[in-house]
């Protein structure tokens, strides 16, 4: 069967959380860019794989997915390579608890709220809306606060082994790791930097890393 093809641009943290679980499972790939900066995930070719127009879309031998954890799952089901979901009932809950919480929270106070604001606009010639990004740092908080408390003393997000959590959480740990805000906050949560500093090492994070600007 033909090799999986991811359609996203490599600077994407939804993108780069399909490409970390491939490269950890041993699988080749290809990245077919969408450059979200031009809007080409608007345009009708991207749109026929996702009629919401986000990132990524993927395809395998014919068969089409959207939806980050979908995607993720499936390869865990389809490809050889170790096992990224816990067989354990409660090891397994939480990995669905943590992709829930940065699906539902995280993402958007870390990431739409936070990183694009302080480090995209900036970079595309805008300006930083100061007092937004203030306001978010709560929630972020709240957020840093709940990951924390869930990776406690584990290896990893769900347990002792790598989950589909961790790699849901990679990147955006990373982006937000990266601004004023989070190297404000972070430091505050010795679990969650802990498990980063041992997961950031990984070949799998280390090979998918996005350049920006």
């Amino acid at each position: 069967m033909a090799d999986p093809i991811i359609y996203g641009p490599a600077y994407s943290t939804y993108a780069r959380s399909v490409r970390l679980a491939l490269e950890e499972k041993g699988a080749s790939y290809q990245l077919k860019e969408v450059d979200l900066l031009s809007d080409a995930q608007k345009s009708a070719d991207h749109l026929a794989r996702n009629p919401f127009g986000k990132v990524p879309a993927f395809s395998h031998g014919g068969f089409t997915l959207y939806e980050t954890s979908a995607i993720l799952r499936y390869i865990d089901d389809v490809f050889d390579g170790p096992s990224l979901q816990p067989s354990d009932a409660h090891q397994r809950a939480r990995m669905n608890q943590v992709l829930s919480i940065i699906d539902s929270y995280a993402y958007a106070s870390f990431i739409t709220n936070i990183f694009i604001p302080r480090v995209i606009v900036p970079m595309t010639g805008g300006t930083t809306d100061e007092t937004a990004v203030q306001a978010e740092v709560p929630k972020a908080k709240t957020s840093v606060r709940a990951l924390n408390e869930l990776v406690g003393s584990n290896a990893y997000v769900a347990g002792d082994s790598l989950s589909i959590a961790d790699l849901h959480l990679v990147p955006v740990y990373d982006y937000f790791s990266q601004t004023p805000e989070g190297q404000a906050l972070l430091p505050s949560a010795p679990n969650l930097t802990r498990w980063w500093s041992s997961i950031s090492t990984r070949p799998s994070v280390e090979r998918t890393k996005p350049s920006l600007g």
